[in-house]
C-alpha cells in the first residue's frame, strides 16, 4: 500500500526502524556535516603564510614597479637614441649618394665630348669601381608631353652589379614604365625614393631627383643597393629600426622578406601615429603603443620616430616593452621563488611542530570519520585510536570506536553494500514500495554434484564444495556488480540480487490527480528508470552466461591437470538457470534484533523464484516474465508492436526473445507465458568485463554465447549450453509450481 506524500514525510522524520527494532544511535556530527575541516596545524601555517605573503609580497611589488619604471625610462632613452643615430646615417647615406652621383654627371658633362668622350668613360669605370653598391644611373628629360615615353638623356650602368647579383640588366626598362608618374614628379622638382626590391628580387631602392641641365627638366634616377643602409640603420637584438617613404612603403628592413614582398607599413599603430602628428609637424617623437608581438599575442612597444630631410623619408624605431621589462620580471621571478622557499620552510616549521602537539591524534580521528563516511568500517585507523588519553580527543576517540563496533554489527545484519549505502546516506531506512527488478539463479543437479564431492573427499568435502562455489558465485557476482545490481543473499548455490532497490524511489507522483500536469512527467521518468534497471538485469545475466562458459573451460582444466593425482581434486561442469521478474516489491530493513537484512519482499519476488525454477521444464537458461517482456517490448524487443523497429537510441541494448509456448496461471493475473531470452546481439562483452579488469582478454569460444557472434534461436542456446529441446506437449508449468515451496 502506497503511503501519502505526507505520511512519508512524516515517517522520514521519525527515522525509526523497522519490525520492532530501535536502535539507540545519534550519528556524529562529522557524519551530519558534509564539510570540509581543516586541521590546527594547517590553520597555523595559513595565518603564517599569510604574514609571509603580504609582506613579502608588498616589497617584491614595489621594487618591480618601481624598478620596472626605471628600466622602460632608461629604454625610452636608448631607443630614440638609436632611432636618431639611425636617422642621422641613413640621411648621411643617401646625401653621399646623391651628392656622389650629381658629381660623376657634372664631370661627364663638363668633359669635352660628352658621355662618350673617354675622360668621362674613364670617370664612369672609377665611379662603379668606387661605389660598387650603385647599380645604375639614369637622367630623363621631359619635354612636357604627357603620356609619351621620356627620352633618355645620360644612362651608366654598372654591368658589374648586374652580373654578380644575376639580374637581368632589360628588368630595369620594366620598372622605367612602372614609375612613369614617380619620374613626372621628379622632374617637377620632388625628390622621391621607392623600393625597386619586388622587380630585382633583391634589396635595391630607387632614388629620384630633380636635375637642371642646359635649362631642361630633368629628371635622375639611381639605383642602389640596399645593404650599406640596412647595415647602419641600428637594428639591434631587442630593437628593430625600418624606413619609410612618403607613401608609407617600406624601404628598408631587417627582415628581408618583407622588403622583397614590398609590404606596406600603411596600418602599422607608429606609422599611424607619426601620420597623425604629422598636422602638428612634428619631426621627431616617441610613444608607447599596442600591436602584435612575434608569438601572435598583443603586446606593448616603445616606438620612436624620426623625419630625414630627403624625400620626406622616416626611420622608425620599436622595441618590445616585455623585451625591455624581460631583466625586471627575472628579478621579481627570482624573488618569488625567495618568498617561496621562505613561505615553505614557514609552513615546514609550523606544520611539524603542530603534527606532534595537536595535529596528529586529530587527523587520525578526522580520517577516521572520513572511512567511516565511505563505509569503510573495519579500517585499522580506528582500531589504532587512542582512547587512553584525558582530555576531548580521548573521548573523541572512545566514541568513534563505538561508532565502528555499531555499524560493524549492523553490517552484520545486511550486506556490505547495502551497509556502505546506509552510511553515506544514499538510501532511507524505512521500507519503501519500489519497482524493480529481481533476479534468482541456481545449479542444475546440485545435491548430485554434492554427493559427487563428498563421495570422492569424504571429511574434506566441504572445503572443496564451498571452494567450488565461492569460485562460481565470485564470477556470477562480477556480473551484477558491474550491471549495477544488489545481491541480497546467498541461500545454498542459489544467488538473489535486486537491481533499482538502491534507487531513491517516490511513488508519491501517483497519488496526484491525472490533471496535475507533473504526474505524466514524473510517471514517464519513474518508468524510464524502471526499464534502464530491466535492461541492466537481462545484461547482467546474459554475461553469466559467458562467465559461466568461461568457468567450465577453466574447471574442465582444472580437473585435467589434478587427474593423476590421489584423491584428485576437480570442478564439475554445471549449469545454471536464472529467472528475472520486474514489479513492485516492498525494499527496506527486515528483521529482528538478532537477524536483520535490507531486501526484497512480495509477490513479484516471490514470481522471480517461480520463474528460475521453470527454467528446467522449459529448456532455457534465462527466462523473463510476462511484466519484464510487456515493459521492454517496444523499445527494446523488436515485436509486432514496434513494427520491429527499435528506436535509434536503444539499438544498442535489443534483446531477442523467445516466447514459450506453454500458458500458466498467476494468481490475480490469469494465464502468462515466460520469455526464453536469446541473446543481445550488439552486447559487447569485452567491454563490459573491461570496466572492472581493464586486463580483461575475451575467451572467442566462449564469446559463441553473447553479442554480435551470439545464437539467434532459443535451440542454438540449448545446442549451445547442452540442454535437451523439452517436448512441450506434456510441460504442465502450473504442476511445476505445486513442486516449488514459495514461502509467502
Amino acid at each position: 500500500m502506497l503511503k501519502s506524500e505526507d505520511t512519508q514525510s512524516k515517517v522520514k522524520k521519525q527515522k525509526n526502524f523497522p519490525i520492532g527494532v530501535k536502535l539507540n544511535y545519534t550519528p556524529p556530527p562529522y557524519l551530519v556535516k558534509k564539510q570540509k575541516n581543516f586541521p590546527i596545524g594547517v590553520k597555523l601555517a595559513l595565518i603564517i603564510g599569510f604574514i609571509v605573503l603580504v609582506s613579502l609580497g608588498t616589497v617584491t611589488f614595489l621594487n618591480s614597479y618601481f624598478v620596472s619604471e626605471d628600466v622602460r625610462i632608461t629604454a625610452e632613452e636608448n631607443n630614440l637614441t638609436i632611432n636618431t643615430r639611425s636617422a642621422s646615417t641613413a640621411q648621411n647615406e643617401l646625401s653621399s649618394v646623391r651628392a656622389n652621383v650629381l658629381q660623376l654627371l657634372d664631370l661627364i658633362n663638363a668633359a669635352g665630348g660628352g658621355k662618350n668622350a673617354a675622360l668621362a668613360k674613364q670617370a664612369e669605370a672609377f665611379f662603379f669601381e668606387r661605389n660598387s653598391d650603385i647599380a645604375e644611373i639614369i637622367v630623363f628629360t621631359n619635354y612636357g608631353n604627357a603620356g609619351a615615353t621620356l627620352p633618355i638623356h645620360t644612362r651608366l650602368k654598372n654591368t658589374r652589379f648586374f652580373a654578380s647579383n644575376e639580374i637581368d640588366s632589360s628588368l630595369t626598362d620594366t620598372y622605367i614604365a612602372q614609375i612613369r608618374k614617380n619620374i613626372d614628379r621628379a622632374c617637377n622638382g620632388e625628390t622621391i625614393v621607392l623600393n625597386a626590391s619586388p622587380y630585382f628580387q633583391i634589396g635595391v631602392l630607387a632614388l629620384l631627383l630633380p636635375y637642371r641641365e642646359s635649362g631642361l627638366e630633368q629628371c635622375c634616377l639611381i639605383l642602389f643597393s640596399l645593404e650599406s643602409i640596412s647595415d647602419i640603420l641600428g637594428t639591434g637584438s631587442t630593437s628593430s629600426t625600418f624606413m619609410i617613404n612618403d607613401t608609407d612603403d617600406l624601404l628598408c628592413h631587417s627582415e628581408n622578406d618583407r622588403i622583397l614582398s614590398g609590404q606596406s607599413m600603411r596600418n602599422h599603430p607608429l606609422v599611424v601615429e607619426m601620420r597623425q602628428k604629422n598636422q602638428n609637424n612634428e619631426e621627431s617623437r616617441q610613444i608607447i603603443f599596442d600591436s602584435v608581438g612575434d608569438n601572435g599575442k598583443p603586446a606593448k612597444f616603445i616606438g620612436a620616430y624620426q623625419k630625414i630631410s630627403i624625400a620626406d623619408i622616416s626611420v622608425l624605431t620599436t622595441v618590445p616593452l616585455d623585451t625591455v621589462l624581460e631583466g625586471v620580471r627575472t628579478t621579481r621571478r627570482n624573488n618569488l621563488y625567495l618568498m617561496g622557499i621562505v613561505l615553505f620552510i614557514s609552513i615546514i616549521f609550523i606544520l611539524t611542530f603542530a603534527r606532534f602537539v595537536i595535529s596528529k591524534p586529530l587527523r587520525h580521528l578526522t580520517a577516521s570519520a572520513e572511512e567511516i563516511q565511505k563505509g569503510n568500517f573495519n579500517t585499522a585507523i580506528i582500531a589504532a585510536l587512542n582512547t587512553k588519553r584525558r582530555d576531548e580527543i580521548g573521548v573523541l576517540n572512545k566514541s568513534t570506536q563505538d561508532e565502528q563496533e555499531f555499524l560493524n554489527t549492523f553490517a552484520r545484519f545486511t550486506n556490505r553494500g547495502v551497509a556502505k549505502a546506509i552510511a553515506r546516506k544514499e538510501i532511507d531506512f524505512e521500507p519503501h514500495l519500489k519497482d524493480v527488478s529481481i533476479f534468482f539463479s541456481d545449479i542444475r543437479g546440485f545435491t548430485a554434484i554434492s554427493d559427487g564431492f563428498k563421495n570422492r573427499f569424504g571429511e574434506e568435502s566441504p572445503r572443496e564444495i564451498i571452494g567450488f562455489l565461492n569460485d562460481y558465485m565470485s564470477r556470477m557476482v562480477n556480473c551484477v556488480t558491474i550491471s549495477g545490481g544488489t545481491i541480497d543473499k546467498f541461500e545454498g548455490d542459489a544467488i538473489m540480487a535486486v537491481w533499482g532497490i538502491l534507487r531513491d524511489e517516490d511513488l508519491s507522483f501517483e497519488l496526484l490527480p491525472d490533471s496535475d500536469p507533473s504526474k505524466k512527467q514524473k510517471e514517464e521518468l519513474h518508468t524510464l528508470h524502471v526499464k534502464q534497471d530491466a535492461v541492466s538485469a537481462i545484461r547482467g545475466t546474459i554475461a553469466m552466461r559467458y562467465a559461466l562458459m568461461q568457468y567450465n573451460k577453466d574447471a574442465e582444466a582444472f580437473t585435467k591437470a589434478h587427474e593423476h593425482e590421489a584423491k584428485a581434486k576437480y570442478k564439475p561442469h554445471i549449469r545454471i538457470g536464472c529467472g528475472i521478474n520486474t514489479g513492485r516489491a516492498t525494499c527496506g530493513i527486515m528483521g529482528s534484533e538478532d537477524k536483520m537484512e535490507y531486501t526484497a519482499i512480495g509477490d513479484s519476488v516471490n514470481f522471480a523464484s517461480r520463474t528460475e525454477s521453470s527454467n528446467k521444464p522449459c529448456g532455457t537458461d534465462i527466462l523473463i516474465t510476462q511484466d519484464t517482456y510487456n515493459l521492454l517490448k517496444k523499445d527494446y524487443i523488436k515485436c509486432e508492436e514496434n513494427n520491429f523497429k527499435l528506436p535509434k537510441e536503444n539499438e544498442a541494448n535489443e534483446i531477442v526473445v523467445e516466447m514459450i509456448p506453454v500458458e500458466f496461471e498467476v494468481k490475480g493475473k490469469g494465464a502468462q507465458h515466460f520469455y526464453g531470452v536469446v541473446n543481445m546481439p550488439r552486447f559487447d562483452i569485452e567491454a563490459f568485463f573491461k570496466t572492472s579488469d581493464k586486463e580483461f582478454k575475451l575467451d572467442a569460444s566462449c564469446a559463441r554465447c553473447v553479442g554480435p557472434t551470439g545464437p539467434k534461436t532459443l535451440n542454438e542456446v540449448r545446442n549451445l549450453l547442452g540442454i535437451p529441446i523439452p517436448e512441450f506437449e506434456s510441460v504442465n508449468l502450473n504442476e511445476e509450481e505445486n513442486k516449488i515451496q514459495v514461502k509467502k
